[in-house]
C-alpha cells in the first residue's frame, strides 16, 4: 500500500531479475485497474501523465479489502494459489527452488531431482515474487505432480506463460508513479476480474480431466493477474521467526484464447520469412539492441490506435526510455533473461528508426567482413583440413564474438546522439563516427585473433592475406557509405 501511496517518491520497483521486476509492475498495474485508478480515454491518459495524477486511490482500495484476501497462506483462499492442491502438497511437492524459474530448470538438471528437494526455506516475500514471475513467464513443459492419481491427467501439462515467448516493452518514467501512469491502458470498460485466488472467480476455472479450450480475457485487471500456474506453497518459519516457504507444488494453470491486439499494446512485431507478423521474440543469438529498429518502427508506423506507442508519441517535449525484457528458454529449460533500454523522444522516432536500421546494418556488415577474413586465414593455415574440423578451425580466427560484444555500447551512444541531433547532417555524422569506431575495433580484434598464428612463412602469409581482405571489404564498393566516411 505504501508503495502505491508514494509512487512519485520512488524511482522504480526492482526484483531479483528483469522478469521479476516486470511481474511486479504487472501486479501493480492490475491493482490500479481493479480499483478504477486508471484513465478512461487517451486524452484522459495525457492529463494523468502531464499532471502526475496520484495513485493513492489504488492504495485506498487495497486498504479497504479484507486482510485475508491478501494472505499468502490462507487455508482455503491463498493469494495467487490453488488450494485444491492441498491434499497432495506433502506427498508430491518439492523444495521451494521449484518456484524460482531460474533455479528449477526443466526438473532434469539433476537426474535425482536433489536440487528441488533441498529443504532450505524461501522467505515469504521472495516466494511471492517468484510466484508472480511463474504466472507471467513460466515456460512450458511437464509438472512433476502425477496427474491421473490426483486431479486429472492434464494437471501435468504446463502451458507457456503469457510473456514467455515475446519481448515485453515498458515505458520508463522518472518515478515509479510516472512509469505506472505511462503504461496504464485507457479503458472506459469494466476492468474485469482480479484473479486473487484459484477458487474465487465469477466463473469456475478450468478442470484437469480434459484439456479445455482457452478462456477469453475480460479486462486488464484479469489480464495482468492470470494464474498461469496452479501453485501451492507450504508455510514455515525461519530460525529468526520470519515467515517462509519450505515446500511447493506446481501444476498446470489457466489457458487463454489467443490475445487480441488491444491486450498487447506494447508488442513490437516482426515479419518472418512466411510474411506473417508476430510479436518480437527474444533470441539467444541476437541481442535486443540489434532489433531496436523494429521498436522504433512500431512508433513511426503506428496506426493511431489505442496502443502504447500512439500515446507515447503525443508526449512532446520529454524524453523517455523504453525497457525491453525477454526470457530465453531452450525447449523447457530457462537459459537467461535478456533486457535492454532504448531512448525515445516523441517526434524523433523516424530519425531513431533510421539510425537503428543503419547502425544494425553496419554492424552486420563488419561482422561479415571479419568472417571473410577468418576464412582467408583458415584457408592458408590449413591447406588440407579435415571436414569435421573446419568449423572450429575457422572459429579460431573469427573475431565476430568480440565485435558483437563491443558494438552494443557504441550503438547505444549512437541512439543517444540521435535524440539530441539538430538536423540530418548531425545524424549522418553520428553514423559515420559510429562506423569508424566499429572499423577500428574490427581491425584490432582480427589482429588479436591472428596472434596465435605460427611465426613461419605460412603464418605470416595467413596474417597478411587476412588483414588485406578485411581492409578491402571495409572500404570496398559493397561497404555501407558510412564506413568510407561519406555523409549523405
Amino acid at each position: 500500500m505504501e508503495a502505491l501511496r508514494n509512487t512519485d517518491d520512488l524511482l522504480a520497483i526492482s526484483g531479483a531479475t528483469a522478469g521479476e521486476s516486470v511481474a511486479l509492475l504487472e501486479y501493480l498495474l492490475a491493482i490500479c485497474y481493479a480499483s478504477g485508478t486508471c484513465p478512461k480515454t487517451a486524452d484522459d491518459w495525457l492529463d494523468w501523465v502531464h499532471d502526475s495524477r496520484p495513485l493513492a486511490e489504488a492504495a485506498d482500495w487495497l486498504e479497504g479489502r479484507p486482510d485475508e484476501h491478501w494472505d499468502l497462506f490462507h487455508p482455503s483462499e491463498p493469494l495467487g494459489q490453488n488450494s485444491l492442491l492441498a491434499p497432495y502438497l506433502d506427498a508430491h511437492g518439492a523444495g521451494p527452488a521449484q518456484l524460482v524459474i531460474e533455479h528449477a530448470g526443466d526438473y532434469n538438471q539433476f537426474f535425482d531431482h536433489h536440487h528441488l528437494e533441498h529443504p532450505a526455506p524461501l522467505p515469504a516475500d521472495t516466494a511471492f515474487r517468484a510466484m508472480l514471475t511463474q504466472h507471467v513467464y513460466g515456460p512450458g513443459g511437464r509438472a512433476r505432480i502425477p496427474g491421473k492419481k490426483t486431479l486429472g491427467p492434464t494437471l501435468t501439462n504446463l502451458a507457456t506463460g503469457r510473456l514467455a515467448t515475446r519481448v515485453r516493452v515498458v515505458a520508463l518514467g522518472a518515478t515509479l508513479g510516472d512509469t505506472l501512469r505511462l503504461n496504464l491502458i485507457p479503458t472506459g470498460k469494466a476492468p474485469g476480474r482480479f484473479n486473487r485466488t484459484w477458487t474465487v472467480a465469477p466463473e469456475p476455472r478450468r478442470g484437469f480431466k480434459t484439456k479445455p479450450s482457452g478462456r477469453r480475457v475480460d479486462g486488464p485487471a484479469d489480464l495482468h493477474t492470470v494464474l498461469g500456474r496452479s501453485i501451492l506453497m507450504r508455510p514455515t518459519v525461519t530460525q529468526d521467526g520470519q515467515p517462509a516457504v519450505d515446500r511447493v507444488l506446481l501444476a498446470a494453470g489457466e489457458l487463454l484464447e489467443p490475445l487480441a491486439a488491444h491486450h498487447m499494446p506494447d508488442a513490437v512485431y516482426e515479419s518472418p520469412a512466411n510474411g506473417t507478423a508476430r510479436p518480437l521474440r527474444p533470441s539467444a543469438s541476437r541481442a535486443l539492441w540489434r532489433e531496436a529498429h523494429a521498436l522504433y518502427a512500431a512508433v513511426a508506423d503506428r496506426d493511431h490506435g489505442p496502443d502504447l506507442y500512439d500515446r507515447l508519441a503525443r508526449l512532446s517535449g520529454r524524453r523517455l526510455n523504453l525497457w525491453t525484457v525477454g526470457l530465453i528458454a531452450k525447449q523447457t529449460t530457462v537459459v537467461t533473461w535478456v533486457s535492454d533500454t532504448f531512448p525515445f523522444v516523441p517526434g524523433r522516432e523516424r530519425d531513431l528508426r533510421y539510425t537503428a536500421e543503419r547502425g544494425s546494418l553496419i554492424a552486420e556488415y563488419v561482422a561479415s567482413c571479419l568472417s571473410s577474413a577468418a576464412f582467408v586465414a583458415w584457408s592458408v593455415t590449413y591447406p588440407n583440413p579435415k571436414p569435421a574440423d573446419k568449423a572450429s578451425q575457422i572459429a579460431r580466427f573469427d573475431a565476430g564474438p568480440e565485435h558483437w560484444a563491443h558494438t552494443a555500447e557504441p550503438f547505444h551512444m549512437l541512439l543517444d546522439e540521435t535524440t539530441t541531433a539538430q538536423d540530418e547532417d548531425e545524424v549522418d555524422a553520428a553514423l559515420v563516427e559510429y562506423a569508424t569506431v566499429l572499423a577500428h575495433a574490427a581491425r584490432r580484434f582480427l589482429r588479436n585473433r591472428l596472434d596465435s598464428l605460427p611465426t613461419n612463412s605460412r603464418g605470416y602469409q595467413a596474417h597478411a592475406q587476412a588483414v588485406r581482405r578485411l581492409e578491402r571489404d571495409l572500404t570496398g564498393p559493397k561497404a555501407p557509405d558510412e564506413l568510407m566516411g561519406d555523409q549523405k
